[in-house]
């Protein structure tokens, strides 16, 4: 297994990525967890790891702008578990748990484009397609175009 990629935290509060030799934002580190990338924050000074504390730090920047994840009640909940017999337990409840969802998701996305059989595109298209002949159909009937192309000549003609 490699070795993680290292992040250095200065004091100043910046993140320095020595995997690349520049400093990064918090989105940076967020792009990192998105793509699967195995990670370290560690401080410059002590070495300390940081890891967890600066994940917390994104999830609760993200917490704050949009439509968050966690309600009051889900948050006031996890408190009670610290110092709580069962705080150990429920990390890793969680942590499976998660896990769990995470597969159920990858297995309904795909069943769903098994089902489908194709792109979300390409399943439009031919709904499409398949509409404009029904349309066209419709049309023709509605002229009397349908019996002319049937073979059958139209009344009066």
């Amino acid at each position: 297994m490699a070795e993680p990629r290292i992040i250095k935290k200065y004091p100043n509060r910046r993140l320095y990525d020595t995997a690349i030799s520049s400093y990064i934002t918090l989105e940076d580190v967020r792009q990192l967890v998105l793509d699967g990338e195995e990670f370290e924050v560690r401080d410059a000074k002590t070495g300390e790891d940081l890891t967890r504390s600066v994940l917390l730090q994104i999830i609760a920047e993200h917490e704050e702008r949009g439509a968050p994840m966690f309600s009051t009640r889900l948050l006031a909940q996890l408190i009670r578990f610290y110092g709580d017999s069962l705080q150990g337990f429920m990390g890793s409840y969680l942590e499976r748990a998660t896990q769990a969802f995470l597969e159920q998701q990858q297995q309904f996305r795909s069943q769903l484009s098994q089902l489908m059989g194709q792109t979300p595109m390409a399943l439009l298209n031919e709904m499409t397609e398949r509409n404009l002949e029904a349309l066209r159909k419709f049309q023709d009937a509605l002229l009397g175009g349908g019996k002319a192309r049937s073979g059958k000549k139209s009344e009066g003609g």
